[in-house]
């Protein structure tokens, strides 16, 4: 980094600046710590200076860093193969939250809607985690993934209709 122009230094730091904290916020959902997520986010943006002159000359630059942060989050993943889905962590907190209501209700709900959430389709799972999960909006998960907000929205809105067939169907069951 110390042979890069100023230009390219300035760059990167902004780049890293502006999306590591809705990388570490998707990270932690996915890997259900911090000490992970932050494992998981430098390695990434330890690959991404590696690669940032190269990156400089992309046209989705965006796609390219969130790719490189699926990866990094698959091989974290892999690591605690042994552990328990952090998904399953978020229903007993989503549980904890609604004290006024029946929580094993609560509880066997949210567990059904993550369950289903995890056989979306990788790109619609993202736009779920990041637009419901984390509260981003249509734009601001675009800007993270690296895609026109268009898509994003074309992706929940398959998205939902997957979920309502999943859910639907495993209601019934």
């Amino acid at each position: 980094m110390s042979q890069w122009d100023p230009t390219a230094r300035l760059s990167y730091w902004a780049f890293h600046a502006n999306r590591r904290p809705s990388y570490m916020r998707f990270a932690y959902l996915q890997l259900g710590s911090d000490a992970a997520a932050e494992d998981a986010v430098d390695a990434t943006f330890d690959s991404i200076m590696n690669e940032w002159l190269r990156m400089l000359h992309m046209d989705r630059l965006d796609a390219y860093a969130w790719t490189i942060l699926k990866q990094r989050l698959v091989d974290r993943q892999q690591l605690r193969s042994t552990w328990p889905e952090p998904m399953d962590i978020s229903a007993f907190e989503a549980a904890l939250k609604e004290a006024h209501a029946d929580q094993y209700e609560v509880l066997t709900d949210t567990i059904r809607f993550y369950s289903a959430v995890s056989r979306l389709a990788e790109r619609q799972r993202d736009a779920v985690l990041l637009r419901y999960g984390l509260q981003c909006t249509p734009g601001e998960a675009a800007a993270v993934m690296g895609v026109d907000e268009a898509t994003v929205r074309s992706q929940l809105g398959q998205a939902h209709r997957r979920l309502a067939r999943l859910l639907d169907t495993s209601a019934e069951s």
